[in-house]
């Protein structure tokens, strides 16, 4: 997907995402936007102990500003998520065994979903970066329905082993804040960052609805 290049209209600027993830992908196409997928590549090593918050918004970051190297202009999108319990990180599981691990020490329990967001104008450098954090609650349930949840294979490249928008649904009793930033991406905070580059997502659809009438 590209966008349309050569108009004086700022909210006809290329959006590129700083992401191979279907499920980031798809919000994006929900919201109507035409965008450009540039997955980064971007070292995600951390060394020492990093709270949750901060650890999303510097990786958000570090992909936006690795995508945004390879572009003269644009604005690029970068995100990260993970999910915090009891004071640690987890990220996607290596194996179904962590999967299993990370599942089992969140059943019954309420954990945070922080996820962090970057958007960087490839033009100048200028960035706006934050971050949203989410409580959810999980119900309790056995071993088995854990593993049954791991045979469908769902929980192996989720922060935290689940998918909300999936079938982890089953384990959710309820959040507290941003549902779409458990999924991967706070779009409340999206449309606010992009607004600052001239963005407007809203008058951006109804353009091209319009041009398509005229057509």
């Amino acid at each position: 997907m590209g966008i349309e290049r050569g108009s004086r209209d700022r909210m006809q600027q290329q959006i590129i995402l700083a992401s191979a993830s279907p499920r980031r992908q798809e919000m994006l196409q929900n919201l109507g936007l035409e965008f450009t997928i540039h997955p980064s590549g971007a070292d995600e090593t951390v060394v020492g102990r990093v709270e949750p918050s901060d650890l999303v918004e510097m990786l958000a970051v570090r992909k936006a500003a690795d995508v945004a190297s390879s572009y003269q202009s644009g604005i690029v999108i970068g995100s990260d998520t993970v999910v915090a319990h009891k004071g640690q990180a987890l990220g996607k599981p290596v194996d179904d065994q962590e999967a299993f691990q990370m599942l089992s020490s969140l059943q019954g329990q309420t954990h945070s979903v922080f996820s962090g967001l970057a958007v960087i104008n490839a033009k100048n450098g200028v960035c706006q970066q934050g971050w949203v954090e989410t409580k959810v609650h999980m119900r309790p349930v056995s071993e088995e329905e854990i593993r049954d949840y791991i045979l469908t294979g769902e929980p192996r490249d989720k922060a935290g082993a689940y998918a909300i928008q999936g079938f982890g649904s089953l384990f959710v009793n309820g959040i507290e804040g941003d549902y779409f930033s458990v999924v991967g991406m706070p779009i409340r905070l999206l449309a606010q960052y992009l607004e600052q580059f001239g963005v407007n997502v809203l008058k951006q659809v109804h353009q091209r609805h319009t041009r398509k009438h005229r057509e």
